[in-house]
């Protein structure tokens, strides 16, 4: 019975687990959701669901991490666990089940479609006040079948990833914005809030083993590279990422990348983070003295042309030392 009732479980949970593999009967082999297995390799699977006796156990032999697949569970979806309490304990699975062959077939991010449910902003009607916040924005019209409404956004969060928020109060809409890697996969989104929501800016993983960055589906690493904090910023820029606060490692010449951040003199760390951007020799844009807007898209909002802000980023780049002397002259903090 127990091993009818473990194995239900685990079937039920190898979609979420990567690189998930049925090695035999009872041996499942995966990535570990505790350590995350290997940040450099992707493939890297040392987790492992292995039975003792009539129990399934759970091992990972890269973090350490062992226990019981009923502890487990309790970790991963203190939901799912309460169910697998039930099902073993109290008996609410038959006495005699019949035998069944669980698939073990799990579902890789890609194949879900995880804003299925939700409306896309170029299906809203021109009257809706969230097609009315994108047009304002400015945001440019190849985006809005790339951009979603969702009503819910504290629900939808936790039907994507369960007990994000322990509660819904205060329940709000929210304009996702997906994130997709270099292949074309969904690993990420961003909730902005369209009132007065704290924080303005929520970002969910979907795979906790990606960075925060907003752009890797479009961008041309042969080609000069730009880095600005928000996605919506970058839909303004060529071939430009958006990182927020993610240390991004790219594999191309420091001198083909240029950081634009957000318009804070004041603002320590930023400050912080420019010059660190400049010791390690990336070109950074430091915004004119007299200038008093905060970003990219305050700057297209303004009525300026997409190809006059990319002049103003030309005309204020610097690099090394000019970028260090600029500096000194621009922070307030």
């Amino acid at each position: 019975m127990s091993s009818y009732i473990d194995l239900k479980y685990i079937n039920e949970l190898s979609s979420r687990l990567g690189q998930f593999k049925k090695k035999g009967d009872y041996l499942f082999n995966f990535r570990c959701p505790h350590c995350g297995d290997s940040k450099k390799s992707k493939t890297k699977a040392r987790a492992y669901f292995y039975q003792v006796k009539n129990d399934m156990f759970f091992k990972c032999h890269n973090c350490g991490e062992g226990q019981n697949l009923a502890n487990f569970l309790k970790e991963i979806d203190p939901k799912k666990y309460e169910e697998y309490l039930l099902d073993r304990y109290k008996g609410s699975a038959p006495s005699t089940p019949k035998p069944k062959k669980f698939d073990f077939k799990p579902t890789q991010f890609a194949d879900i479609d995880y804003f299925s449910k939700l409306i896309k902003i170029s299906e809203l009607k021109e009257s809706h006040p969230a097609y009315r916040y994108v047009i304002n924005r400015k945001i440019p019209t190849e985006y809005l079948s790339k951009l979603y409404l969702s009503n819910k956004f504290m629900s939808f969060v936790n039907e994507v990833k369960p007990n994000t928020f322990p509660h819904t109060k205060g329940e709000h809409p929210r304009l996702i914005i997906p994130f997709y890697g270099v292949d074309g996969k969904p690993f990420a989104f961003q909730g902005r809030a369209f009132g007065n929501e704290q924080p303005k800016y929520l970002t969910i993983k979907i795979d906790e083993n990606k960075q925060k960055v907003f752009g890797l589906d479009n961008v041309n690493l042969q080609e000069d590279i730009y880095i600005v904090e928000g996605p919506i910023d970058s839909m303004f820029v060529d071939n430009c990422l958006a990182a927020g606060g993610a240390d991004l490692t790219l594999r191309v010449p420091t001198e083909q990348v240029t950081y634009i951040f957000d318009n804070e003199p004041r603002n320590r760390e930023i400050i912080k983070r420019m010059y660190d951007v400049v010791d390690k020799g990336y070109n950074i844009v430091i915004w004119p003295n007299d200038m008093q807007l905060k970003d990219v898209n305050d700057l297209i909002m303004s009525g300026l042309t997409k190809s006059e802000v990319a002049g103003i980023i030309s005309n204020n780049t610097y690099s090394k030392l000019s970028a260090l002397t600029k500096l000194t002259d621009y922070k307030k903090c």
